[in-house]
């Protein structure tokens, strides 16, 4: 069964002046023609897990990816993220360790970000599926007004948001961020191919950690030991 859930209620209303369910209405058959037609991820079921997974109201982080796990049993919704049990990508992997030298502190133990989604962080891809085998085969455009509009209702929104823009790909998208209440931290992409030229020591987890302080804001906590970091 390949039904799509409807998107979510708080995320309709949120997006209405942005164009969002009509972006919704326009990808709805192509959705459904990619999954009766070869194998998509992430599964149909999941495919607005990380908008269900982080009501608008709640954004403190957004983590811009670009497109979900091509593998099968990795895509689970939400961007970086793998469900608990299967190894760790790549790019989690140097997430994880990019975690551990900014804050001194142990990882997550496995790889289901869904602790971090509770706590406000959007893990957004630009592309919100993939075929199988195929990296990039969905980043077609099919997918870049419903974007657009969760980030320009975002970027409209005056309380502190963090954005992490990681790679080309997410700084293009990042683009339309243009409202100084937010902060927005650019870098190189985790993978290994990118990592080295500039996403090992940017800090994104401790820098946003002292600007949400001097907002009054509670920072995620991304870390196994809650009490490690207190943010």
């Amino acid at each position: 069964m390949h039904d799509i859930p409807l998107f979510p209620a708080a995320w309709h209303s949120a997006l209405t002046p942005w164009g969002g369910p009509l972006a919704v209405d326009a990808v709805l058959p192509v959705l459904r023609a990619s999954y009766q037609s070869g194998t998509t991820f992430p599964p149909a079921s999941y495919v607005w897990r990380a908008l269900e997974s982080c009501p608008p109201d709640e954004v403190k982080v957004v983590i811009l990816g670009q497109d979900p796990y091509h593998g099968p049993g990795q895509a689970d919704g939400l961007a970086f993220s793998v469900p608990e049990g299967q190894p760790l990508p790549p790019s989690l992997r140097n997430i994880f360790k990019e975690l551990t030298a900014d804050l001194g502190a142990t990882p997550p133990a496995q790889g289901d970000l869904t602790a971090w989604a509770k706590q406000g962080v959007l893990l957004l891809n630009t592309s919100l599926t993939v075929r199988a085998g195929a990296p990039g085969s969905h980043a077609d455009g099919r997918w870049d007004p419903l974007i657009s509009a969760i980030l320009t209702y975002l970027n409209a929104q005056n309380r502190p948001i963090a954005f992490w823009l990681w790679g080309a790909h997410a700084q293009q998208r990042g683009r339309q961020l243009s409202n100084t209440n937010h902060l927005v931290i650019r870098s190189a992409h985790p993978s290994p191919l990118g990592a080295y030229r500039g996403f090992w020591g940017s800090k994104p987890f401790s820098t946003t950690a002292e600007w949400f302080k001097t907002h009054g804001v509670a920072s995620p906590k991304w870390t196994t030991d809650q009490s490690t970091f207190e943010g």
